[in-house]
């Protein structure tokens, strides 16, 4: 065969991302009423996409793109979707609209989007499913929030363990109803107890009369169907996993979880304790004023009294401080540092908590290594801060003071950052909710009393 005769494939096309650009030519295409054209523009983008766009734009643009979106509207950018403004979107969908775009969507994302929504939005998508996914679908609903039940798929490529690999072939290229994406065959007895998972990688692989129990994988996890899908998400990354069988509470396989729903609970997860640690809890950019207002208030009421209280214990020195005016200028230094390396062992703690690496067994060695490294630090800034003071105010024993007390409070915010929460955790209190506002009352305080109690100790 000639050189020219050979047809090499087309260079494959950059991955498409959405940009300012875009979204404005789209609101172009909105406001002049041109639907061929919004189509065209929507084509390349993928569900996640649109789903970022009708989160940036104005209600009322939202609502004028999805009527002359129409039928073209896919299932997945519902899932795609914030819990926010989902509502709104659903809404704004026709019935017949709404219908199409539920009905390809894999169980699991059915039940996400069912979850968050009104009762009445809720009748509305079941309306929507043919009979059997309804019923699926409110089943997956009677299970606990945030559970395994909640998190998996039905849709699950299941075949009896004495099977051979052609058996297992022939089933699926029999089947008509097999998953969109699937990792595993899932092998069970004949009392659908599942046994072992064999990856499609190996069936494809090995000989058709080769017995399928002879391929099944090492790691084999079977998750409850009632387990907290944190508990879930770790272990998918803990064991690396795929794919793991949900069963009920006889043992009985009744779906299926895949690493894509794990590590998306993994990174709400993490996005969770990242906005707790800052004391807004969960939100977005779409959330309105109330609501956001709201989330914030309590933890910002706390804050003030905890300034209140550090307040209280300056009050304590009113006379040192209107002696020596320059104690009024450094303390904030103290607790400033203090909140700050708080704040860094606190964050260590949480995270250490939440994928359970800190335990019973570690604790107090973690918490001694926090304390060890406040008081090297905090050795390294009280020479930094008294040299600061001596060439500053001139004065040695102002430079004494503040070194001493940068130590102290230091070493209490190692200890504090990590021991509160550890003990919020065991009381059952979130510590990334409500670790903040202790660990940097602790570190005000002390922080003050430390400064401005060796100070009327030594200088008066």
């Amino acid at each position: 065969m000639d050189e020219q005769d050979i047809e090499l494939p087309e260079p494959e096309e950059e991955a498409y991302q959405l940009s300012r650009r875009d979204v404005d030519a789209v609101l172009e295409a909105v406001e002049e009423g041109d639907r061929d054209r919004v189509i065209a523009l929507m084509e390349p983008m993928h569900a996640a996409d649109i789903a970022d766009m009708l989160e940036q734009i104005s209600s009322a643009d939202r609502n004028a793109l999805i009527e002359l979106y129409g039928v073209e509207f896919d299932g997945d950018i519902l899932s795609e979707l914030d819990e926010s403004i989902r509502e709104d979107v659903i809404a704004a969908l026709s019935p017949e609209v709404l219908a199409d775009a539920v009905r390809d969507l894999e169980s699991d994302d059915v039940v996400d989007l069912l979850e968050d929504l009104e009762a009445q939005q809720q009748e509305a998508i079941f309306d929507a499913l043919d009979e059997s996914d309804a019923v699926i679908a409110r089943q997956a609903l009677s299970y606990p929030e945030e559970s395994a039940g909640r998190l998996m798929q039905r849709e699950v490529v299941a075949v009896p363990e004495h099977w051979t690999v052609g058996d297992a072939i022939d089933f699926m290229r029999s089947s008509e109803d097999l998953p969109y994406q699937f990792y595993h065959v899932v092998l069970v007895d004949p009392r659908m107890h599942p046994v072992g998972n064999v990856t499609l990688g190996r069936i494809m692989g090995a000989p058709r009369k080769q017995i399928l129990m002879e391929l099944t994988e090492e790691v084999f996890q079977i998750i409850p169907v009632d387990q907290d899908e944190g508990d879930v998400a770790y272990a998918f990354n803990q064991y690396h996993l795929i794919s793991a069988p949900v069963v009920d509470d006889e043992g009985r396989l009744v779906g299926v979880i895949t690493i894509d729903d794990a590590m998306a609970v993994l990174d709400e997860e993490h996005e969770e304790d990242i906005m707790r640690l800052a004391g807004v809890g969960e939100g977005s950019l779409t959330d309105r004023v109330i609501s956001t207002t709201k989330r914030r208030f309590p933890w910002l009421a706390v804050n003030l009294v905890t300034a209140v209280l550090a307040s209280l214990v300056i009050a304590q020195f009113d006379v040192v401080i209107r002696d020596f005016v320059a104690l009024a200028v450094l303390m904030p230094i103290v607790a400033s540092m203090g909140g700050n390396a708080g704040t860094q062992s606190l964050t260590v703690a949480v995270r250490a908590i939440a994928t359970k690496d800190l335990t019973s067994s570690n604790v107090w060695r973690v918490i001694r290594r926090e304390v060890l490294v406040g008081a090297v630090n905090g050795t390294i800034f009280a020479v930094v801060m008294g040299i600061v003071c001596i060439l500053w105010f001139s004065s040695t024993t102002l430079g004494m003071v503040i070194a001493a007390a940068m130590v102290i409070n230091l070493v209490v915010a190692g200890f504090a950052g990590t021991v509160i929460p550890v003990v919020l955790e065991k009381v059952g209190v979130d510590p990334a909710l409500a670790s903040g506002a202790f660990v940097t009352t602790v570190t005000d305080v002390v922080g003050f009393f430390a400064f401005l109690g060796l100070a009327a100790w030594v200088l008066i």
